[in-house]
């Protein structure tokens, strides 16, 4: 009885809790997959499904149809994602939480830059506490965590770490729950990360104010994150063309925006790192700007890692296998492939179709790009017709 007694808590700890936790998430403010969040963003989808058909600018007869219908939703690569969602809950107590325990009380906290600065130039006349100093503070804030999150999701996109990344861009089609299709270490690194930086800015604030200021919240949640998760934010991972115009864009990252980062078009590679702005990739030079004219993408990780990120077991080993496989070149290197149909966003704005690659039994594909494509599934197959990402230098 001890042991089924150990068992039951061990699964309540680790399994039930974490996802009974992610489902009532849902309903929460603190989030951008929320039901609210969820309904503005639809909301504004449908809006522009209305007015791209009284312009004649869609052929979707339906709203359902605009925004991709059962081929998107229904996809096995967001069916992957609507899994993944909670199984990432469960990672969450079992590794991601766990690792961050480890290496957080080595990270120098907001009152240690506030001591040492102290020591350094002696303490400060604390400033009254005030809505304006809330405002700016929490300003602050928001501006370190997303220029923290430019620069970690920049270095995901680099040699050793692509790999980790590549699960998030594994995406064949987008959903809003593919936000959730990310790493666990990729989340332990933004984690850290975010910690060292809104450390160092609080603390400096906070010895500036001469003592500690509150940031100033909307339903719990930081004032602009809530104000830009109302900005449509679900659409970024979805199929739906909504473009803030290329003035907006060099500040505000657009759905559009984030969609042409995922794009498996050579010319879109590295570029829209940011999150909630493009200012980092406008100052950074990595910035794509959009029209309202839809352009047509089609996204995914290319033919030659068709088999590798298609379950869940893919998304959290494959990723160290492949970053292990990078200290041994002479390892070969062997994918299977095999053309399907795959969704794309067309230049009307509706979902379109256009040939792709995924697995296909007892056929063996190299990564020699000079074979050429055959229609046999007997045969190798050959690139598709737009490139893969690049992997030696990414």
């Amino acid at each position: 009885m001890e042991v089924v007694a150990l068992l039951s808590g061990y699964l309540m700890a680790w399994v039930i809790e974490p996802v009974a936790h992610q489902f009532v998430g849902i309903f929460d403010l603190n989030g951008r997959f929320g039901l609210l969040f969820l309904g503005v963003s639809y909301s504004v989808a449908y809006s522009l499904f209305r007015y791209r058909r009284r312009r004649g600018l869609t052929d979707a007869s339906s709203f359902w149809q605009f925004i991709g219908a059962g081929k998107v939703h229904f996809h096995p690569s967001a069916l992957l994602d609507y899994r993944y969602y909670f199984v990432r809950a469960i990672l969450k107590v079992a590794l991601v939480l766990p690792i961050v325990g480890i290496v957080d009380p080595h990270i120098l906290r907001s009152a240690d830059y506030v001591g040492f600065f102290t020591n350094l130039w002696g303490a400060r006349v604390q400033v009254q506490q005030h809505l304006g100093l809330s405002l700016l503070y929490g300003l602050g804030v928001f501006l370190a965590r997303d220029f923290t999150h430019y620069w970690t999701h920049r270095a995901f996109h680099t040699r050793w770490l692509w790999a980790f990344h590549k699960v998030h861009h594994s995406a064949q089609v987008l959903v809003p729950a593919t936000a959730s299709r990310v790493h666990f270490l990729e989340k332990v690194v933004e984690k850290l990360s975010i910690s060292v930086m809104v450390g160092a800015y609080a603390g400096v604030f906070w010895y500036a104010c001469g003592g500690e200021v509150s940031r100033y919240t909307l339903f719990g949640v930081t004032y602009l994150v809530f104000i830009l998760n109302g900005l449509a934010a679900n659409l970024r991972h979805s199929h739906v063309w909504l473009s803030f115009g290329p003035a907006i864009e060099h500040v505000l990252n657009s759905p559009a925006q984030h969609q042409i980062h995922h794009s498996d078009a050579p010319r879109h590679f590295d570029r829209n790192f940011g999150v909630n702005l493009s200012l980092w990739d406008w100052m950074f030079g990595t910035l794509y700007v959009t029209t309202s004219k839809p352009e047509s993408l089609q996204f995914g990780i290319g033919y030659q890692e068709c088999d590798r990120y298609r379950t869940l077991y893919g998304f959290i080993v494959n990723p160290f296998v492949e970053t292990a496989d990078k200290l041994r070149p002479d390892r070969a290197r062997v994918s299977r492939c095999a053309v399907i149909e795959q969704p794309t966003v067309a230049a009307t704005g509706r979902v379109s179709w256009r040939a792709r690659w995924q697995p296909a039994p007892h056929t063996a594909c190299t990564n020699d790009s000079s074979l050429q494509w055959q229609s046999s599934p007997a045969h190798c197959h050959g690139p598709p017709p737009v490139p893969h990402r690049p992997a030696p230098w990414r």
